[in-house]
C-alpha cells in the first residue's frame, strides 16, 4: 500500500508560479496531495489556488493571517498535514528551484528506512545553475560554517528542499522553533542530528528561480549566521 504523501509548499507573492508548480508536482507525482501555505500574499495567490482547488482534488490551501516568516509557514503546514494522518511529508519551494522530478526518488530513500531525505547541492552529481560566484561562495560558505559550528556532518545545511517520514518529523518539531526565516532549515537540521535521525542527501541540481523575485536578503542571511549560536549553546535542551 502507497504511504500517504502530503507536500508542504509556502508561499508569498507567487502567482506565476503556484498553479504551474502544482501542476508539474501533480504531473510526476499524481498520487501526492500538495498543500499550499499562503501567508496572505497580496498579490493573490490564494485566490488563483481557490479556484484551482474546484477541479482539482489533490491541491489543499491554508491561508495565514500574516506573514510571520517561512519557518512558521511550514511548521503550520507539516502540524496540519500530520494531524491529517499523511505518513510521508516534502518541503519545496513554488519558483522551481526544487525541481519536481526529483520528488519520487526522494520518497523511495524514506521507503528505504531513512527518517529525513535533503535534496543537496553539495554532494557529488548536484550543483547550482545561473548563480553567480558571489551567491555560491556565500551559499557553500555559509552551509559549512553551520555544519562544522554545530557538528552535523551534512553538506547542504541550507537545503530547503526535503522528505521526511512524518514520524520523525512530528518529533523533531515538538517544540516552538528557536530561529526564523531561513534559519529555520538549519535548525531542523540541528534538530534531526539531537533527535538521531537517519539523513540521506541526494544530489540535485538547483536552478535559479523562473518567475517571481527572491526572498533571500542580507538581513535574513545574518540572521541565520547569529542563530548558529543560539544552537550551540542550546544542544540537546532543543527539545526541553
Amino acid at each position: 500500500m502507497t504511504a500517504k504523501t502530503g507536500i508542504c509548499i509556502p508561499t508569498y507573492n507567487e502567482k506565476e508560479n503556484v498553479i504551474k508548480i502544482m501542476e508539474a508536482v501533480h504531473e510526476v507525482f499524481p498520487d501526492a496531495d500538495i498543500l499550499i501555505i499562503d501567508d496572505s500574499s497580496p498579490d493573490g495567490t490564494a485566490l488563483l489556488v481557490e479556484d484551482f482547488m474546484k477541479e482539482n482534488k489533490y491541491a489543499k490551501l491554508k491561508v495565514r493571517k500574516e506573514k510571520a516568516g517561512l519557518g512558521a509557514a511550514y511548521i503550520d503546514g507539516f502540524t496540519k498535514l500530520i494531524d491529517e494522518g499523511y505518513e510521508i511529508i516534502f518541503q519545496m519551494d513554488a519558483d522551481f528551484s526544487h525541481q519536481p522530478h526529483y520528488l519520487p526518488g526522494m520518497k523511495a530513500k524514506i521507503e528505504e528506512g531513512y527518517d529525513v531525505v535533503i535534496g543537496s547541492r553539495y554532494v557529488k552529481g548536484g550543483g547550482t545553475k545561473n548563480w553567480n560566484i558571489i551567491r555560491r561562495t556565500i551559499s557553500r560558505g555559509g552551509s559549512l560554517y553551520a555544519s562544522t559550528i554545530l557538528n552535523l556532518g551534512v553538506n547542504d545545511v541550507t537545503a530547503g528542499f526535503k522528505c521526511w517520514r512524518a514520524s520523525f518529523l512530528k518529533k523533531v518539531i515538538s517544540t516552538p522553533l528557536v530561529l526564523s526565516g531561513f534559519g529555520f532549515q538549519i535548525e531542523m537540521a540541528f534538530r534531526t542530528k539531537v533527535a538521531q535521525g537517519k539523513i540521506f542527501e541526494t544530489p540535485i541540481v538547483f536552478p535559479d528561480r523562473e518567475e517571481g523575485e527572491s526572498k533571500m536578503s542580507g538581513k535574513i542571511f545574518k540572521e541565520a549566521l547569529i542563530g548558529v549560536w543560539k544552537l550551540k549553546l542550546l544542544g540537546k535542551k532543543i527539545f526541553g
